[in-house]
């Protein structure tokens, strides 16, 4: 199988348990920004999900035996907002399960997400981010890993040349201002207009 073959084996029981459950979700991070034009290969998949602990439990037992996740894990993450992974073991592929946290941001992150189209038409399409969101999530990781990751940075750089005609700039403004990324927002926004002079 090739490797989207493998992501998207890992991924469709997770959207699948999901939708069962009525559990709100969309996709994010490297699988987004691929949709976007900024191709990059990837072992994960990041699902923004909000969770309960007690559907974080069911959607763990739900995923059946071809997945890996602790518990334990999985309750916290929910309580710290934060995250949890689920492990396909047949491809080693793994879903990181980001916890919504009910900001601003992250309702119209939910909001916005637009299906689309992962597989064969037997799949239905999934839930992504939208090429503004996908900057504003990885501007605030950027920040949450104290401005070291130039992973995320080109990747940022790369959504916002690609689509600077399009973007949302009054949108992108004002979320970057509700999760404190307005400054690193106006240095990649000068960033690609000097890039492109």
């Amino acid at each position: 199988m090739s490797d989207f073959d493998d992501l998207l084996a890992a991924l469709a029981p997770v959207v699948a348990a999901l939708r069962r459950l009525g559990v709100r979700h969309y996709v994010g991070g490297s699988v987004a920004s691929t949709f976007h034009g900024a191709i990059r290969s990837t072992m994960d998949v990041d699902l923004v999900c909000s969770l309960s602990e007690a559907a974080a439990a069911a959607l763990i037992e739900a995923c059946g035996p071809d997945f890996y996740a602790s518990p334990a894990a999985a309750r916290a993450a929910v309580r710290d907002q934060k995250c949890f992974n689920l492990i396909h073991l047949p491809t080693s592929y793994k879903i990181d399960i980001f916890i919504d946290r009910g900001r601003q941001f992250d309702e119209a992150a939910f909001a916005r997400a637009r299906p689309e189209v992962f597989g064969p038409p037997a799949i239905e399409p999934i839930p992504v981010a939208t090429v503004e969101d996908s900057i504003l999530a990885k501007l605030e990781w950027f920040r949450m890993t104290d401005e070291t990751s130039e992973r995320q940075w080109n990747d940022v750089l790369r959504l916002v040349r690609l689509h600077a005609a399009n973007l949302d700039i009054d949108y992108l403004q004002t979320m970057a201002d509700s999760i404190r990324v307005r400054d690193l927002l106006d240095r990649v926004l000068a960033a690609a207009r000097g890039s492109c002079e």
